[in-house]
């Protein structure tokens, strides 16, 4: 018996399928995978982040963008859509779709069961080689929790976290301050223990 090798897709051919997909994808090493839906509590904070960060940002040469952004991480090929991503400054794109971000600053992940281990490790991975990546904030959904990694002039990450409703979470590089508790406003969180 005879197997078919796989067909790995161009960048190209993956974005020509991806803006005609009723769902989206990932992309890397000619392989697309589809993402599954979100969780009431994920949209939820997405878009209390997404509108927090924005209200700040509103007369600022900043752009907030939920879920639907492409991001394209240059250096690696691989194309994701980060559940909140900030651009200050021009944002820039892959092309004349002006569909794939190529420059954000800040990307939040809201982290799930099922994509946890992934974000804190290959993505962030993949994400730390975006040179105008200054910030990357990972958001627990089902405990208040939250993780920001700050890029330092050296290249290192510092991590800074609060378990705390009260805390504020800032994004120094964008000038930029969330309070926890609004992140999470109408989510309903097990207890810290």
């Amino acid at each position: 018996m005879t197997t078919v090798p796989k067909r790995y897709l161009t960048p190209e051919e993956y974005l020509s399928k991806e803006r005609k997909a009723e769902y989206k994808s990932e992309y890397y090493r000619g392989e697309m995978f589809a993402m599954s839906g979100a969780s009431r509590e994920h949209n939820l904070i997405a878009g209390n982040v997404s509108r927090e960060a924005g209200n700040q940002l509103r007369d600022r040469p900043c752009e907030v963008y939920q879920s639907d952004m492409r991001v394209k991480v240059s250096p690696t090929g691989l194309y994701t859509y980060p559940d909140v991503v900030i651009v200050c400054g021009e944002p820039q794109f892959e092309d004349a779709e002006v569909d794939t971000l190529i420059n954000p600053s800040v990307i939040f992940e809201v982290l799930s069961e099922s994509t946890e281990d992934y974000d804190r490790g290959k993505k962030f991975e993949h994400y730390r080689k975006i040179s105008s990546l200054r910030e990357y904030v990972l958001i627990a959904q089902d405990r208040c929790h939250v993780e920001r990694f700050t890029r330092q002039p050296d290249n290192r990450w510092i991590l800074w976290e609060s378990e705390d409703p009260e805390a504020v979470l800032e994004l120094p590089s964008i000038c930029c301050e969330l309070k926890l508790s609004d992140g999470y406003a109408k989510v309903k969180l097990e207890k810290n223990e």
